[in-house]
């Protein structure tokens, strides 16, 4: 039975650190997905990392690579119309979204305007947070809005900072993000210019017959609890510097039964204690649904042709 590859890579992180290559096997068909390959990368080995990456391409003949970087840039970038102002921008996927935010913002207005204390208890019930609440029960955009959703619907959508694919994604994980993690989703803001440099520079030496893909390792717990394969509490002690390193060895044991996988003991060391590691394995997993075909479909003004937007279903 023929092997095939899929692998992760995280860029995100400080300018010294390292960064890791992980490479997921398993068999069309079957079921057994196996840890393969973890590359170590250091920017500092000049020449040598570009290298490495197209020796361990074509090793693998891989065809697919994950990463948490931006794969395309937002709409002012790439525009050559004369500039009527952000607030008037003409292109398409702007509109669109415009258009989208006004009407949830519209249809909140009139439900606070029919009965304003029904409202406003709804919502202070809907803010509560206490450990047992099921904070998958609805999307974001679904009402009573969140104080802190509505917020962020109520800043300038920016066409020259924000892609069309912020948007989908806050209406449907910003709550989430903001109570398990602590952050909202942004394309740019969460990613420094000097990384994204550093990506691009990158990208010039993979081989065009890699397929780059995007996705995001917060989002892809969020599906991981959605699934039932980790709890909120092993979230949660991924933040805390102290449980770390114990967290990631517990969620690394629980996707092992969850998903009929398997880590030799030298990668289960590496991606217990380097997050890098641990991050470029989340987004093998996520390239994996993928070639499953287990995936989230977004909707077409999100142009997630051009951004290769992986959201997984487990």
């Amino acid at each position: 039975m023929e092997s095939k590859y899929i692998a992760g890579m995280s860029i995100k992180g400080g300018r010294n650190n390292d960064f890791f290559f992980c490479l997921l096997e398993y068999f069309e068909g079957g079921k057994k997905l196996f840890v393969k390959s973890l590359l170590k990368l250091k920017d500092e080995d000049e020449g040598e990392a570009e290298q490495a990456i197209k020796n361990w391409v074509d090793k693998f003949e891989l065809g697919d690579l994950v990463v948490d970087c931006p794969l395309s840039s937002p709409v002012c970038e790439n525009c050559a119309i004369d500039c009527p102002g952000a607030c008037k921008c003409p292109q398409v996927s702007i509109v669109e979204v415009r258009k989208k935010i006004k009407k949830i913002l519209e249809v909140d207005r009139t439900s606070h305007s029919k009965n304003p204390k029904k409202y406003e208890n709804e919502r202070n019930k809907d803010d509560e947070i206490f450990y047992s609440k099921d904070i998958l029960s609805k999307d974001s955009n679904e009402h009573i809005l969140s104080r802190s959703f509505k917020r962020r619907l109520g800043r300038e959508f920016l066409p020259y900072w924000n892609r069309a694919l912020d948007f989908w994604i806050w209406c449907n994980y910003h709550d989430q993000l903001l109570e398990l993690f602590k952050m909202s989703f942004d394309s740019f803001g969460n990613t420094s210019l000097m990384l994204l440099k550093r990506f691009n520079y990158l990208r010039r030496h993979i081989p065009e017959t890699l397929s780059l893909h995007e996705a995001n390792v917060n989002i892809v717990f969020i599906e991981f609890l959605r699934a039932g394969f980790v709890s909120k509490y092993d979230i949660f002690a991924t933040r805390n510097i102290d449980s770390s390193a114990g967290a990631r060895l517990a969620i690394l044991r629980k996707l092992e039964r969850k998903m009929n996988l398997f880590i030799y003991d030298q990668e289960l060391e590496i991606l217990m204690k380097n997050p890098k590691a641990f991050n470029s394995f989340i987004l093998a997993l996520a390239g994996h649904r993928l070639h499953l075909g287990k995936i989230r479909q977004m909707p077409i003004w999100t142009e997630s042709e051009v951004t290769n937007f992986i959201l997984p279903i487990f």
